[in-house]
């Protein structure tokens, strides 16, 4: 199984960059992840937020996994607990679909894409900056795949 965060934006901060690197890194070999950053429709353009996201929305589906789990990231969706994520993974992993995480833009993501998602999941009741998230999603997934081999990174 496969984990890929399909995320728009591009030209983090480095310090994002590092820190991602460093959880995928650390992520056991059954369950690699990996970072597919899409171009972010320029928000100078005059284009209306409708016809913005829906071109964000073009190039993530063109890169999102074929055949893989869609799980849009919203502030509307679902708010889980690090034991609650672990046991998510262990499901997806139980059927062997690769998954497909979706960051959306500075507007967020498009209701068709965030309608045709699998699930939806919350990072955090907070507004985060797109870079931040990135690297909350990628150590949440680590500190899941850990808490399912019994490594002692996550505690109680």
């Amino acid at each position: 199984m496969k984990l890929a965060i399909v995320a728009v934006g591009t030209r983090m901060p480095g310090w994002a960059d590092e820190a991602f690197a460093e959880f995928a890194r650390r992520m056991p070999r059954e369950l690699p992840l990996e970072l597919k950053e899409i171009k972010a429709e320029p928000r100078s353009s005059g284009k209306p937020p409708e016809a913005l996201l829906a071109a964000e929305a073009g190039r993530i589906g063109a890169a999102l996994p074929a055949r893989s789990r869609r799980v849009a990231l919203d502030e509307r969706g679902a708010d889980l607990t690090t034991q609650q994520l672990a046991a998510r993974l262990r499901q997806w992993m139980e059927t062997g679909d690769d998954v497909a995480f979706v960051i959306g833009g500075p507007d967020g993501l498009a209701p068709d894409l965030k309608s045709a998602a699998d699930e939806t999941l919350r990072l955090s009741s907070l507004t985060l900056p797109h870079a931040l998230a990135r690297v909350v999603l990628a150590e949440a997934l680590y500190r899941a795949a850990s808490l399912l081999k019994n490594h002692p990174y996550h505690r109680e």
